[in-house]
């Protein structure tokens, strides 16, 4: 697998991150393509469907909870890319899944999934 050629963080729903002012993995993000010099964008993926907190889901449900909640853009810069996804804390992985799967549907080669903080 090649390096990567762009990042790109799990975005909010837009009501969640105008009530918390920011996306604290767009800026975790934004930090690492400047550190790596690469491209991001919080354009790239966003989340269509508002869903509760994972920590607020039972462990089992927390998949479910993602499932669909993600689109990425029919942009030609994410076609046959390596893409760095960043969030900022990765459980059990069903946030990270679903977003992955849905660069991978807009033609993304790989998905990498960078976290601050594994719970």
């Amino acid at each position: 697998m090649v390096g990567a050629g762009l990042v790109v963080p799990v975005p909010l729903h837009w009501r969640r991150r105008w009530r918390r002012g920011y996306n604290q993995a767009a800026a975790l993000a934004r930090a690492l393509a400047s550190g790596l010099q690469i491209p991001s964008s919080d354009r790239w993926l966003r989340r269509v469907r508002a869903t509760p907190f994972q920590t607020d889901v039972a462990p089992s449900a927390r998949r479910a909870n993602v499932r669909g909640a993600f689109r990425a853009a029919a942009d030609p810069n994410l076609k046959g890319q390596t893409v760095l996804l960043v969030d900022d804390v990765l459980t059990t992985g069903g946030t990270a899944h679903e977003a992955a799967r849905a660069l991978r549907a807009a033609g993304a080669a790989h998905v990498v999934v960078a976290v601050l903080a594994h719970d």
